[in-house]
């Protein structure tokens, strides 16, 4: 199979069933690579001294999607040997060690697809319409992401 074969692709999803690594990581694996890089954030069971219970997510989706899509481009334009990018970010109820988001990229060697895997999990908590609600034991807090762009915006 000639590399030209094998076209780049974007895999985005946004579902509220639990995330696989596995099934993300499978995805972007190409013979031409020899590179997958991965993040994987999960729900932690604290924030600044107070217990969380879970957390919860709401998205604007179509536009959230259409967000993700430029991210994709973007890293694309700045690291051209990447294959494949996989975004899959979980809605609703994300109880504790649960992953949020995972992303995969994969490229010939490691330095892009794990400059492209920090890029697009910076970019998507500045740009992308997902709002995340910490739940705590006895209150819960809508969170802010510090680098959204529209937050900051307003201030």
């Amino acid at each position: 199979m000639d590399e030209s074969e094998e076209v780049p692709k974007d895999f985005i999803k946004l579902k509220s069933e639990k995330l696989s690594v596995d099934e993300v990581s499978e995805l972007v694996v190409s013979p031409y690579c020899g590179a997958v890089s991965l993040f994987i954030g999960t729900t932690r069971n604290n924030f600044e001294g107070k217990k969380v219970i879970h957390l919860e997510y709401e998205a604007y989706t179509s536009m959230a999607e259409t967000e993700i899509k430029k991210i994709c481009r973007d890293v694309r334009q700045k690291w051209p040997s990447v294959k494949h990018i996989a975004v899959h970010h979980r809605l609703g109820l994300v109880p504790i060690t649960e992953a949020s988001v995972i992303i995969a990229v994969s490229s010939p060697h490691r330095a892009e697809s794990l400059e492209a895997v920090r890029y697009c999990i910076n970019t998507l908590k500045a740009s992308v319409p997902i709002w995340k609600k910490e739940i705590y034991e006895d209150e819960y807090s809508w969170k802010e992401n510090k680098e959204c762009f529209w937050a900051n915006s307003e201030k």
